[in-house]
């Protein structure tokens, strides 16, 4: 039967699953105290690794990393597909899967796209009524029909005008939580998420909306917010502008994958009708998976600055896995301080389609990228530079372009291709003929890079143990924090409130395609030591805490570095003063 299977559905079918009954049918499985164990299915061992957790209901292997719920392990160890595992799963627990068409959970997505729809409009009226927000995108080169093109609005600067417009009853409020358009206060009240900024509808394939961007106009923190995810919104399976483009262009030749919605917006206003950006994640296969069924060219354009080409290089290893014959994937680094929106502003549309054309290869910004990292006037150089190399060869699957890289990388090895070839190993890319095995991995650990404990780890990984304990937590207290993880631990936080009976394997669920959602599984799965006095709500506030009182070190820091360089406004004192 066709139709969308509700979220709510799957959080509850996860819940109720057995998954040591489910395992168990295939695995013989060994009580272990709490938990249950086997040797992993997944890859060859003698000694048990493989650990499964009724609490939790989810499986993890401590040697090869594999980990899911039920519906992970269906898919993995029964090669079903999403959908096909839901269907086996509700069948062996006498459940019928509910499709849209029909049932009440369907019912309240089409609310959801309805209020969606009717705050768009909402904004979008806003936006002409506010003559400073109006002169704002005026400045940014932004006009009135790549406005209405793009469907832009401005949130009011307002503690509750969405609120107070679309909430007048307790099921109108659940519906602005369910669609992340409030947020709820410690003592059960409710305020706007969004205030103050410019709106951008994030739209699916249908061009409905589904999530919303917010940018401020002046210097508040932080810059950019995203809604939360959402039954209608997973960020990393979506992109902002693709619907725009593929209304615009009947035959798309490439897409530009650019880090804003406000770069979007800017190229498409001087005709560049191709641009897509993420949503603040990563690259995802599930992006390059859409984007790939629409064109065989992708550019990834990135700031020239060190941030920039970590972001390069991420989205680097993320396309190993998806290059074949015929797919051109290149990356393009503007100038230090330049983004597409400032570039194209300033120098035009034909000289950053120019850019574009002399981007860098995907093969040549590897082996580059490699080359800097190692001293190729010596032999241990350029041995270095090999096994650097063998990881990331090994994701491509066998073909003609692997080959042709690994020609390309001989050369700068010095060896001959059939050589190198021999070192580098024939093991076969994933996802092809022969099933690839998971290099055995370390546990999971809850230390960063120098042995100190990672607070926003820590924090996740209480999360993920205890998805109740987040019930009371205030996540505005790490609103402008950056660390690394600290998107993610604010959108669990958001997802368990509004959510408050889902799981450990319902948030892994949730997450499942999201580039970041491949880490949870490591971090559930590490015992978090707790005696008679232990408070996982506690702890977790406690953390947060931390987080906050950083992310104020982190703003009287960058105030003060700033006051050096240049008087500080008015404001910028007072938040000064305030902050010390």
């Amino acid at each position: 039967m066709a139709g969308l299977i509700p979220q709510d559905f799957i959080d509850d079918l996860v819940a109720r699953a057995d998954i040591v009954e489910v395992i168990g049918r295939r695995v013989q499985l060994k009580k272990a105290g709490r938990e249950f164990k086997a040797c992993c299915p997944f890859h060859d061992e003698k000694t048990p690794s493989f650990t499964v957790s009724p609490a939790k209901g989810f499986y993890h292997c401590f040697g090869c990393g594999a980990h899911g719920t039920a519906i992970g392990f269906l898919m993995e160890f029964d090669h079903m597909s999403f959908v096909e595992a839901i269907e086996s799963l509700a069948n062996s627990m006498g459940v019928e899967v509910p499709r849209d068409e029909s049932d009440r959970p369907a019912r309240r997505y089409d609310e959801l796209f309805d209020l969606m729809s009717r705050v768009e409009r909402f904004w979008q009226q806003g936006l002409r009524e506010n003559p400073a927000a109006v002169d704002y995108l005026k400045q940014r080169g932004i006009d009135g029909s790549t406005a209405k093109r793009f469907g832009l609005g401005y949130a009011a600067d307002a503690w509750s005008t969405v609120l107070d417009k679309f909430g007048t009853s307790q099921e109108a409020i659940d519906r602005l939580l369910a669609a992340g358009l409030v947020i709820r206060k410690d003592n059960g009240g409710h305020y706007d998420r969004f205030r103050d900024r410019i709106m951008f509808p994030i739209r699916d394939v249908r061009g409905r909306c589904i999530a919303f961007g917010g940018r401020t106009m002046g210097d508040g923190e932080p810059k950019y917010l995203n809604s939360p995810e959402t039954v209608l919104f997973h960020k990393g399976r979506e992109l902002y502008g693709l619907y725009e483009a593929r209304q615009a262009l009947r035959q798309i030749d490439r897409f530009v994958v650019v880090e804003g919605y406000m770069d979007v917006v800017a190229l498409a206003r001087h005709g560049i009708d191709f641009s897509v950006a993420t949503l603040g994640t990563a690259t995802t296969a599930d992006h390059l998976n859409r984007l790939f069924r629409l064109t065989e060219n992708i550019d990834f354009c990135f700031d020239g600055d060190r941030a920039g080409k970590q972001a390069a290089w991420r989205a680097l290893e993320t396309a190993l896995p998806h290059i074949r014959e015929g797919r051109q994937v290149r990356f393009v680094f503007l100038p230090d301080g330049q983004d597409p929106d400032s570039y194209v502003n300033a120098h035009g549309a034909d000289a950053f389609i120019g850019a574009l054309d002399d981007g860098v290869a995907l093969s040549d910004y590897l082996i580059a990228a490699l080359a800097q990292q190692v001293d190729l006037d010596t032999v241990d150089g350029r041995a270095r530079l090999a096994e650097l190399a063998r990881p990331l060869v090994a994701r491509i699957p066998q073909g003609v372009y692997r080959e042709l890289l690994i020609e390309s990388l001989a050369q700068t090895v010095g060896l001959t291709s059939s050589k190198l070839e021999k070192m580098l190993g024939r093991t076969q890319a994933p996802g092809h003929d022969q099933p690839a095995r998971r290099r055995p991995r370390r546990g999971p650990s809850l230390s960063g890079s120098a042995g100190r404990p990672s607070v926003v780890r820590r924090a996740i990984t209480l999360l993920l143990n205890h998805p109740e304990a987040a019930a009371s937590l205030d996540v505005e207290k790490i609103a402008g924090v950056s660390r690394p993880g600290i998107d993610l631990l604010r959108d669990l936080i958001e997802t368990t409130q509004q959510e408050p009976n889902i799981t450990t394997a319902g948030l892994l669920e949730r997450w499942r395609h999201d580039e970041q959602g491949r880490h949870l599984g490591k971090l559930a799965a590490v015992e978090v030591p707790a005696d008679e006095e232990f408070d996982p709500a506690a702890e977790l506030a406690d953390c947060l805490a931390q987080l906050a009182l950083a992310g104020r070190r982190e703003r009287i820091d960058f105030l003060i570095e700033k006051q050096r360089v240049k008087a500080l406004d008015e404001s910028e004192m007072a938040e000064l003063r305030q902050l010390r």
